[in-house]
Parts: C-alpha cells; sequence; structure tokens
C-alpha cells in the first residue's frame, strides 16, 4: 500500500501527517512573517531610487530562501536541528544557543497553531479538496493575521492569490458555488471600501487600509457572499472589544489604532469551520 493511500483509508495517520506538516509550514511562516514586510520595504526603497533617480540601497540577497535565519542580537546562524518546530525551543529553553537572548514565545505559537489548524482541518475534511483548499486558507490566514498586527499592512502578494485561489476552488463548488464566490470577493471588497470612504468623507481621517478591503474580498471568495455578514459582525464585535479592553486595561488612548486584519481573520475561520451552522442557528431564532 502506497502512502498516499495510507493517507486515503487512515484517518488517525491523516491527522497525525497533517500536524506533523503544519508545524513545518508554521516555522515556514515565521519567517514569511518576519521577513516578507522587508522584503517589500527593500524593494519599495529600490523603486524610490529609481523614480528619483538616486543611488539604489546595496543589492544585498534577502529573500525568503536566503540568508539562513539568525539570532538578530548576535548573528548566530541557526542550524537544523534548532529549527525543529516547537521541540527546538523547548531543548534551548527560549533562548539563543549563542547569546542567550530570549527567543520570542511568537515562534512556538505559530508552529503550534499552524499544526493544530492543520489537524483538525484533516480530521474536518478528510483525504479531500475541500481539506487542499482549508489548509492553503487558514495558512495563509495566519500569515496576514500576524503581518498585519506587527506592521499595518496586508500585503498584496497574499492577499491577491488568496482571492484568486478561492475562486479557483469554488470553481468546483468546493466550498461555495461559484456564482455566490465571485459576488461574495467583489461584495467583500466594496463593503469595507464604502465603509472607509464614508468615515473618511465624514471626519477626513482613514479609518483602515486598502489591505483591510482585499482580505474581506478574499474572504468572500471563498466562503460566498451568503457568509460576509457573519464575518463583519464577529471581526466588528472582536475588534471592539480588544479595543475597548486596551483602552481600559493597557490605558491606550482612543486615536491610537489598532489593526482590523487579525479580527477579520479570526471571524474568516469561524465563517469557514462553523459559518454554515451559526447562520442556520441565528436564523431559527
Amino acid at each position: 500500500m502506497s502512502f498516499i493511500s495510507l493517507l486515503q483509508s487512515s484517518p488517525a495517520v491523516l491527522i497525525i501527517t497533517a500536524v506533523l506538516v503544519g508545524l513545518m509550514v508554521g516555522s515556514f511562516l515565521n519567517v514569511v512573517i518576519h521577513r516578507l514586510p522587508r522584503i517589500l520595504e527593500r524593494q519599495w526603497r529600490t523603486e524610490c531610487a529609481e523614480l528619483t533617480e538616486t543611488a539604489p540601497p546595496p543589492a544585498e540577497r534577502y529573500n525568503l530562501i536566503v540568508p539562513r535565519s539568525a539570532c538578530p542580537k548576535c548573528g548566530h546562524r541557526i542550524t537544523a536541528l534548532e529549527n525543529i518546530p516547537i521541540a527546538s525551543y523547548v531543548v534551548l529553553g527560549g533562548k539563543c544557543r549563542g547569546c542567550s537572548a530570549p527567543i520570542s514565545k511568537r515562534y512556538p505559537l505559530v508552529e503550534a497553531l499552524s499544526g493544530v489548524l492543520a489537524g483538525y482541518i484533516a480530521w474536518r475534511y478528510g483525504w479531500s479538496a475541500a481539506m487542499a483548499g482549508a489548509l492553503l486558507f487558514a495558512w495563509a490566514m495566519i500569515a496576514l493575521a500576524f503581518i498585519d498586527f506587527d506592521t499595518f499592512y496586508l500585503p498584496d502578494s497574499i492577499t491577491l492569490p488568496l482571492l484568486w485561489a478561492g475562486l479557483l476552488f469554488n470553481l468546483g463548488g468546493t466550498f461555495t458555488d461559484i456564482r455566490s464566490a465571485v459576488i461574495g470577493g467583489a461584495a467583500g471588497y466594496l463593503t469595507l471600501w464604502t465603509v472607509y470612504w464614508t468615515y473618511k468623507l465624514a471626519t477626513g481621517k482613514d479609518g483602515m487600509g486598502y489591505g483591510d478591503f482585499k482580505l474581506l474580498g478574499a474572504i468572500g471568495a471563498w466562503l460566498g457572499w451568503k457568509m460576509l455578514p457573519l464575518v463583519i459582525l464577529v471581526s466588528s464585535f472582536l475588534g471592539a472589544a480588544a479595543g475597548i479592553a486596551l483602552i481600559v486595561f493597557a490605558r491606550r488612548g482612543r486615536n491610537v489604532p489598532i489593526p482590523f486584519g487579525p479580527y477579520l481573520v479570526i471571524a474568516g475561520l469561524i465563517g469557514l469551520f462553523w459559518g454554515e451552522s451559526l447562520t442556520r442557528q441565528y436564523l431559527s431564532l
């Protein structure tokens, strides 16, 4: 029996494999979260230099693959044994092997989140196109949430391919029919676009970024337009609750912005996994 056949016939093996793959993908997502904003910043600086005809910045090679990961404090190169998801963090005691500087708890958190979601998706959907699509959706959402949390930026290099991937998966009705997916993509974008311009015309201030429009459009393309009210309601509630908590407990000013992307991500995942049952329960009331 081939390994693929074993994955198809044994749910336990599929779930265990999905968790292990998810942990490894989570390790890579940490690289994406850290490096992608810096890669884009370098590209913008180069483009600005070309437009202004000034000397471009040094063309040091920097992408998601090179240079090798290293401690930001002492420059110690991370070896393969020091890069095993979660296990290396535990063995190293959460500290750099070279200088004993603390390693952010975010790294094992992202790895664990990626692995747990992968295992749940494998259990829920089994060996299917829906499993593959849900894994892609969940991993992209994890990267977007943490990037937006750090930088208040949702990269087009993730949101736009995610939108098109949602439409492609739904050509065969994987999560919704293609008509609902197309309407969902357009409606998701235009809903927040309308909110943005209404707020801007009323106050003269920017209430959110264009990346939020694209992210909700991508969620609509994956889940269909009928899921958008739930996603908007849940994300707005979570964002409001977080904002109030920051004001009350962290003494954060009312005018200090908070990223909306992470709450859209949470709401999108809730919509993917439990959206239909929640909507049915709500309508039954």
